[in-house]
């Protein structure tokens, strides 16, 4: 059910896209519903003085760096942007766009908003910049079923600046040193754990910390090597029946307890925030960390040449390797101002020569759109590396959406506090994907 402040949105949105047609969706072809609006139109920014509002992502600079150079390129064209970390952005979401909508919005989890009526169906902007010819792993996170359920089929509500992807970054030196080559299972990674282990160094850099831990990560990276991507993002996407607690699911937690119990990461894992974890990590305190490609281009500026990147190993070698890839999705709210213009700059991002450029140097991720062998990587650079695992896991087709995107609450109320409680050793691996399935029954209704 939607709640009844909500609901006024939708219907104040409804009439907005078919009074004001300038402000809407282009595609003449595309059926007036709540947050899709016609216009026959091109898209544009126009030439008089526009301001776009936006909310993007704490600690991430590259919405902000592209915001800056979408200015030089159209001068008319400034920014009101508002940064707030994760956890708020996801549970402020449906608040603001309702109240206050802005322009364009970092949007971790689409499916109540889009459901709501409070985000823009994009189908019509897709079609005209070509964005439904990409690969299906960077759309289909991004498509919301009617009612806002299931997520991975029905409308596109958000596209991205990026695509991303998730493994285990590396430090050669201390690989070097205990004689580590990067792995082809997951027994020979555990062997790696132990060698570090054993040596003195901390294997694994973790953070756990907050509203938001990340013990998510390595969970659901050895979710992706125990069992099916799909079978996840059934979960994650509120397909009807769909469990957290499977038996493939229930051995990966297994695997991570073990690692705990085993003392691979510091002990104050439960008290270390994302910023602390990297700082570790870059003083060469640990082997390995597991984060996403996001973070590339700043370990190749602070540590030039001495870091890797691998995808979690499968449980038998030579099978794919499966990974969290994907666009971070942004939306445009339902009754966002100037909804074209911020169409225009999410295009322009991903087909740009110099937006791409900046995709690279700052966001250290692959752009989405034509893959292109002159963009600014540095061969052997851990970037070079994220790219061609983002590629792997493309081909594949092995990308599964973050597990922490499955609700709106469901990171912040259940996966970090439970996790949380597995460090400390008060709750089973069986408990905690039981405990996290009985939350996301009571926040989706079934």
């Amino acid at each position: 059910m939607q709640r009844p402040d909500l609901r006024r949105a939708v219907a104040a949105a409804a009439a907005l896209t078919l009074s004001v047609a300038g402000c809407s969706a282009p595609g003449s072809d595309v059926v007036p519903t709540a947050g899709t609006a016609v216009t026959a139109a091109e898209p544009s920014c126009g030439v008089s003085p526009v301001t776009l509002r936006a909310r993007f992502e704490t600690g991430f600079p590259l919405a902000r760096a592209l915001a800056d150079e979408f200015t030089r390129q159209h001068p008319n064209v400034t920014w009101d942007i508002r940064e707030e970390p994760f956890d708020v952005l996801t549970r402020n979401a449906p608040r603001v766009l309702a109240d206050e909508p802005p322009d364009l919005m970092r949007l971790p989890q689409i499916s109540d908003v889009a459901g709501a009526g409070l985000l823009l169906g994009l189908d019509g902007y897709a079609r005209r910049f070509g964005w439904d010819g990409r690969p299906p792993s960077q759309t289909r996170p991004l498509r919301v079923g009617a009612g806002g359920r299931p997520r991975g089929e029905g409308p596109l509500y958000a596209t991205g600046l990026s695509t991303s992807v998730t493994g285990f970054f590396y430090n050669k030196e201390l690989a070097a040193r205990i004689g580590v080559r990067e792995p082809g299972t997951l027994a020979e990674l555990d062997d790696a754990l132990a060698r570090a282990a054993r040596a003195g160094i901390t294997p694994l850099a973790g953070f756990n910390g907050g509203a938001t831990g990340g013990l998510t990560f390595p969970l659901q990276s050895l979710m992706g090597a125990y069992g099916s991507t799909r079978a996840v993002d059934d979960w994650t996407f509120q397909r009807p029946g769909a469990r957290i607690d499977t038996p493939p699911n229930t051995e990966a937690a297994r695997h991570l307890a073990r690692w705990l119990a085993a003392g691979y990461f510091d002990a104050d894992l439960n008290a270390t925030d994302y910023a602390r974890m990297v700082d570790r990590f870059t003083s060469g305190r640990a082997l390995f960390m597991v984060n996403g490609d996001w973070e590339s281009a700043a370990l190749d500026r602070r540590m030039p040449g001495r870091v890797g990147f691998f995808l979690t190993p499968p449980l038998t070698a030579g099978a794919p390797r499966a990974a969290m890839a994907g666009p971070p999705s942004f939306g445009i709210a339902a009754r966002a101002a100037h909804p074209d213009c911020a169409a225009v700059f999410l295009d322009w991002a991903a087909s740009d020569p110099a937006a791409r450029d900046l995709v690279v140097r700052v966001g250290g991720a692959r752009p989405l759109g034509p893959v292109d062998p002159t963009l600014p990587v540095e061969p052997g650079s851990v970037t070079a590396a994220t790219f061609a695992a983002t590629d792997e896991v493309l081909a594949d087709d092995a990308a599964m959406d973050f597990i922490a995107n499955a609700t709106g609450s469901v990171y912040a109320r259940s996966w970090t506090p439970r996790l949380q409680r597995l460090v400390e050793g008060d709750l089973t691996p069986e408990g905690l994907l039981a405990g996290v399935q009985a939350d996301y029954v009571a926040q989706t209704g079934g």
